[in-house]
């Protein structure tokens, strides 16, 4: 290994502690990764005939270019879908779309209330994404439960659910996203095979934390009040339209891609211009003077509360990977995880997912996407095992730390839970989940699916 590859090594190596120490440091990870990229590339661009062969001169540097662009095409039509997704959930929510799920969860039980909220949040991150969906349980819960202890143990739940649910479909996680986007899985391989592992590691947990709560809630501190609610520009059945236009188009984006064999983010590109034109049709409809008080509202103004900082960090590291993957690292790392696990990708899949409740799991999976090609046949190929359990583990192994996933991390700063709390009293139960999740796993692919579909 060259002192090169080295210097580039050490750089990615910093700028990951600083990303995963973003608490401490105070300095935005996205600010981290834009200066990973840059100096990664940089250290590659001293030397590139070492890791660039047959050209020489303008030709190395043409070629060199070339190569960013190739991994920067890649990386945007992932950028591209999130960003899409993003504005298409901000649009339904600013207009209203899920006030039902204030109604949904009315009960007097505490107990009941945990599975109410667990199975609907496991339901909704498929759709909306794991993110989204925590953020909009957690406000809601914040109207529900009072009493902050209580609403610790349900905002796990949320935690568990959402990282479980966002597991089994390509529109779920950022990771599936990734792997959905690179042609490593297929939309209905993830549905169908991780759907059963998915829900054991929700339900195990929510079993076992029901047992810490009891009793029933307040009358008074159930639900919100009418003036809680916002006063919206579009009536009942336009909220319904935008409510129906973008959940349902998100469910439409794997449709579409099977049809046309188009990348993903030209359907949810689709989706977001379907319900543009449909929502300034709406306001076109108003008086002026309410067509103009909801300006605010109008996905316009709403592209701008897209959050750019995430953007930009997924930017930072698939490129910094980038860099890593065109120095032959990750593949000299994935052959050495195959020496030391046997080539066992129970084994190696499952490390990478408790790896991943302590960093980011965004470069983990897009370090293994570097490291381990995709085949033709076998567990490599599309839908293979290896595929299917990193979606899996890298999705539902960030609940087991409060700082081991997107909505984790969002929760734990909404909430005010600590880590050493969620430590002591939600990891292990986590643990416990995403195991058997495994296990269902292998049940699953053993009995039921024995071959890729």
């Amino acid at each position: 290994m060259s002192t090169l590859t080295i210097a580039i090594i050490i750089t990615f190596c910093i700028g990951y502690l600083l990303i995963a120490v973003e608490s401490i440091t105070k300095i935005n990870k996205a600010a981290i990764a834009l200066l990973m990229f840059a100096a990664c590339w940089s250290l590659f661009m001293i030397s590139p005939e070492s890791y660039i062969t047959g050209f020489s001169g303008q030709e190395l540097v043409n070629q060199v270019s070339t190569i960013i662009e190739r991994h920067l095409g890649t990386t945007s039509t992932t950028l591209f879908f999130l960003m899409g997704a993003m504005t298409i959930v901000e649009i339904v929510d600013q207009n209203g779309g899920f006030n039902w799920v204030r109604s949904v969860l009315q009960t007097q039980t505490k107990r009941a209330l945990l599975w109410r909220i667990a199975f609907l949040t496991f339901v909704l991150s498929p759709v909306l994404d794991n993110l989204t969906t925590s953020i909009v349980m957690v406000m809601i819960l914040r109207k529900l439960i009072h009493d902050h202890k209580d609403r610790m143990i349900y905002a796990s739940i949320v935690i568990i659910a959402a990282n479980s649910g966002g597991a089994f479909s390509p529109i779920g996680d950022v990771t599936t996203i990734m792997l959905w986007n690179m042609g490593a899985v297929t939309a209905l391989g993830v549905i169908s095979e991780l759907f059963i592992p998915s829900l054991v590691s929700m339900v195990v947990p929510a079993f076992i934390m029901q047992y810490m709560l009891k009793g029933t809630l307040d009358d008074d501190k159930e639900l919100t009040t009418p003036s809680d609610y916002k006063v919206y520009d579009f009536s009942h059945n336009q909220r319904k339209a935008v409510f129906a236009i973008g959940v349902g188009g998100l469910l439409f984006v794997p449709v579409f891609k099977s049809i046309t064999q188009l990348p993903p983010f030209v359907g949810i590109l689709l989706v977001l211009s379907v319900l543009w034109v449909t929502t300034e049709v709406f306001y076109r409809g108003l008086h002026p003077s309410k067509e103009r008080e909801g300006t605010m509202r109008r996905v316009a103004h709403l592209l701008r509360n897209i959050d750019m900082s995430t953007i930009l960090f997924f930017l930072g590291i698939l490129m910094a990977v980038a860099c890593l993957q065109e120095t032959g690292v990750l593949i000299a790392l994935g052959d050495g995880l195959n020496v030391v696990f046997n080539s066992n990708h129970y084994a190696v899949t499952g490390v990478i997912g408790v790896f991943s409740s302590i960093v980011d799991n965004v470069p983990l999976v897009a370090g293994c996407m570097g490291m381990y090609p995709i085949e033709a046949a076998g567990d490599m190929a599309v839908d293979g095992i290896f595929w299917q359990l990193l979606a899996y583990c890298a999705g539902v192994g960030g609940s087991i730390l409060i700082i081991g996933s997107a909505p984790g991390v969002v929760v734990m700063g909404l909430e005010k839970i600590t880590f050493g709390w969620y430590l002591k009293h939600i990891a292990w139960i986590a643990f416990v989940g995403y195991i058997l999740g495994i296990l269902a796993y292998w049940v699953v692919r053993t009995y039921i699916f024995t071959v890729p579909l």
